[in-house]
């Protein structure tokens, strides 16, 4: 019977599932009359100060949800639809868009937990592209691998070169096991993933309980070769940079379900301890669920200050297929980001088979940008389970000997394209975003009638850098590309420890957003929370 392959929507339908961390409440500001609430991204103009939004907001009978974000100029605050229309008329005021959700299922954090202040310079000092050498037992590999995606994007050939040893990719997703043995170092069984943070405060911990992160890690940087020799399982399913660290970054709560604030703090995450875990390429395979023109999402603004800060993003189009917003939601929006689609390489080793994935994304954004603007396989790739996770339950058909599942989407794709890039970085330590965003462009593989697929290893030769003629997004200063900070203030939000889970997770932080639904019993409370799950797309009959 065909396995079946699960395409994860980046944007995801409502439904009645699991919890959410919304509550009906009363708005003071409203004339006391009864108002749901909502939280809002309020973004401040030029010159002025949050403090000062802070202080509209209080006066409106809202509530702050979020310390100062200086990605925006801005802060996350609680307001009544009648509230937020007038703060949003404030001269002094830029913007106030809806936190809209960027993720899955939810299940909520219970309230009164206390965050103890962790010091941040213990994090471990990871160094870059030293020690760079042949790897014989990874290159033989190739010969065992399952699956036909490596060869596809001519890792394989890179390999002889480079295998990412040392790069740091930001995972900023649902978080990753860690405890998988294809993280494990072959010289001493230590995790490559070398730190996890959590920015969403409905997180109970580190650990990944809905399944994608580690699926997509495992794409990135997975190396069965960490099975013992002779296991059926050595050497069959590899990451493209199978010597690369992973950071996880967990934007989500337990069940995969996030916004817009927990992934820009994900973000400033990543720009803030960039040094310190040797992190040069992020990955986002995810999107907003509201369009928005990357000139003024709050999203794009993030991710444009960590390209500008040395951090390659790389983020997934969408699997809206060729409908015309497809393309239109941040980050796969922002004209700088590697924005990656999903090739079918109909599981064979054969170029002349492969095609575009139907439901992959494609199409201009609202700023007449054409995207993706690379592809790579994202059909049926097998990657690491998170054992016990919700992917294992949502489609137990999909799991593959045990210890792998077999799923598909514009996310798995995006996965690819940051293992491609982190073996980019080992061996061209010095490039830059626009570098490494240059050479996977200027040297794609053209398939007919799907367009241009990533050949690594022809990438690693290239000397083209990927030049921007369009403005930056109005928070970045358009001759420095930095944040401005004439408009941009940051209050440094506390680090809670997370260490004592099975991971051993380093770091964590809170976002100090969600106000959840739990009766002083601890059971959820249906009176004071909605329901919502992922939605999804099951594709039988591969062929394979």
């Amino acid at each position: 019977m065909a396995e079946l392959t699960i395409v994860f929507r980046l944007r995801f339908a409502v439904a009645l599932t699991a919890a959410v961390c919304l509550l009906l409440v009363f708005t003071a500001g409203d004339a006391g009359a009864t108002q749901t609430r909502y939280e809002y991204v309020v973004q401040m103009d030029r010159g002025a100060s949050p403090a000062a939004g802070k202080r509209l907001v209080r006066t409106l009978g809202g509530r702050i949800t979020s310390p100062t974000l200086r990605v925006i100029n801005g802060f996350g605050a609680s307001l009544g639809r009648k509230a937020a229309t007038r703060l949003g008329k404030h001269p002094r005021v830029k913007s106030v868009s809806r936190n809209t959700r960027m993720a899955r299922s939810s299940t909520d954090l219970s309230g009164g937990y206390t965050c103890p202040t962790a010091d941040a310079t213990t994090l471990p000092t990871k160094a870059i592209g030293s020690g760079r050498t042949f790897e014989p037992t990874i290159v033989s590999s190739v010969t065992r691998l399952a699956q036909p995606m490596i060869n596809s994007v001519q890792a394989d050939r890179a390999w002889w070169r480079t295998t990412g040893r040392g790069v740091g990719v930001a995972v900023i997703d649902t978080g990753v096991a860690g405890d998988v043995q294809d993280f494990q170092r072959l010289s001493d069984g230590s995790s490559r993933v070398i730190a996890s943070a959590v920015t969403n405060p409905c997180a109970k911990d580190a650990n990944d309980h809905y399944g994608h992160g580690t699926h997509v890690a495992g794409l990135i940087a997975g190396n069965s070769l960490a099975w013992p020799t002779g296991h059926n399982l050595y050497g069959r399913y590899m990451g493209v940079a199978p010597r690369a660290n992973i950071v996880s970054v967990k934007v989500s709560d337990d069940d995969g379900n996030t916004t817009v604030l927990d992934v820009i703090n994900g973000l400033q995450f990543a720009v803030d301890n960039k040094a310190a875990l040797g992190i040069r390429v992020v990955n986002l395979s995810l999107a907003s669920m509201t369009a928005e023109s990357y000139r003024t999402d709050p999203l794009d603004a993030a991710v444009e200050q960590a390209w500008f800060n040395g951090l390659t993003v790389v983020a997934a189009a969408g699997n809206e297929g060729a409908t015309q917003d497809g393309v239109t939601f941040a980050p796969a929006n922002d004209p700088w980001v590697v924005t990656v689609g999903a090739l079918d390489d109909k599981g064979t080793w054969m170029r002349g088979d492969d095609s575009l994935a139907p439901w992959s994304s494609r199409g201009l954004t609202q700023d007449g940008v054409r995207k993706p603007d690379v592809l790579a396989p994202g059909v049926g790739l097998v990657s690491t389970l998170a054992q016990g996770s919700d992917f294992q339950h949502l489609c137990p058909g999909c799991v593959v000997e045990g210890r792998y599942f077999r799923a598909g989407g514009t996310s798995m794709a995006t996965a690819v394209v940051s293992g491609a890039a982190a073996l980019l970085l080992e061996d061209h330590p010095d490039w830059t975003p626009a570098q490494v965003k240059g050479a996977l462009v200027s040297t794609l593989d053209d398939v007919p009638g799907a367009g241009g697929v990533i050949n690594t290893a022809n990438a690693l030769n290239a000397s083209s850098t990927f030049t921007v003629t369009l403005p930056p997004n109005e928070l970045i200063d358009s001759a420095t590309r930095m944040i401005d900070w004439t408009r941009a203030s940051f209050r440094r939000v506390s680090f809670r420890d997370a260490s004592g889970t099975p991971y051993s997770t380093t770091w964590s932080r809170s976002s100090f957003r969600c106000e959840c639904g739990f009766t002083e019993s601890g059971e959820v409370d249906p009176n004071r929370v909605s329901f919502r799950r992922v939605s999804f797309r099951k594709t039988t009959d591969f062929g394979w």
